[in-house]
């Protein structure tokens, strides 16, 4: 018997809307301030500054740590080769789950998990490293020992060549990098907010 117009009014009122990117991106923000570290998603001045260097030919594997609503997502698949992945590790099962349900490409991966853990994430995908590593987490504000960790594993999960790219909101990150990584270029891009500081980590 077909529902009235009462009962299909009571079924869409009771019905919860997931929101959209930036929604979600101001929700958990208010949820986990230390751990999602910016109110407004990146903009799009510093995601084609970041991956600019990127030798998109010679990418078989992108790896993104704390994607949140896959700003950079779509500009990384856009560029990727129809053969190559991208795995886009967070420890935030919301993020984790929007972005399953909105992205669909199948060359996508998105894991929940930490970034300190990645070249086990990295072999369980069939991978033995990262062309490139991509990352948005406030090293500063991460639990004691997490940030030199993470450091430490993403160096040894690139291959030789590859590089670790790092956006950050303080100059602070450059000592979680250094012990790592010898050549080290950097960029400070002013059109975002809050404006930011750019890293290529470069693994001879």
């Amino acid at each position: 018997m077909p529902s009235s117009s009462a009962d299909q009014a009571l079924t869409r009122a009771g019905q919860r809307r997931e929101p959209g990117p930036l929604g979600m991106f101001f929700r958990e923000f208010l949820k986990h301030p230390v751990m999602v570290g910016s109110i407004i998603p990146s903009s799009d001045k510093l995601i084609a500054r970041m991956l600019k260097p990127v030798d998109w030919a010679n990418t078989k594997l992108f790896v993104e740590y704390g994607p949140g609503v896959g700003t950079f997502c779509p500009a990384i698949l856009e560029r990727m080769a129809p053969d190559a992945q991208l795995i886009a590790i967070d420890t935030n099962r919301d993020f984790i789950g929007y972005l399953g349900r909105r992205i669909t490409d199948s060359r996508f991966r998105p894991v929940l998990g930490s970034a300190s853990d990645v070249r086990s994430i990295i072999a369980d995908h069939g991978h033995d490293h990262a062309d490139y590593i991509l990352s948005g987490l406030p090293f500063s504000t991460l639990p004691a020992g997490i940030g030199p960790r993470i450091a430490s594993e993403t160096h040894d999960a690139l291959r030789p060549g590859g590089a670790f790219l790092v956006y950050q909101f303080s100059p602070r990150v450059k000592d979680f990098l250094v012990p790592h990584f010898r050549r080290i270029d950097h960029a400070f891009e002013p059109i975002n907010i809050p404006p930011a500081q750019l890293y290529w980590c470069w693994k001879d």
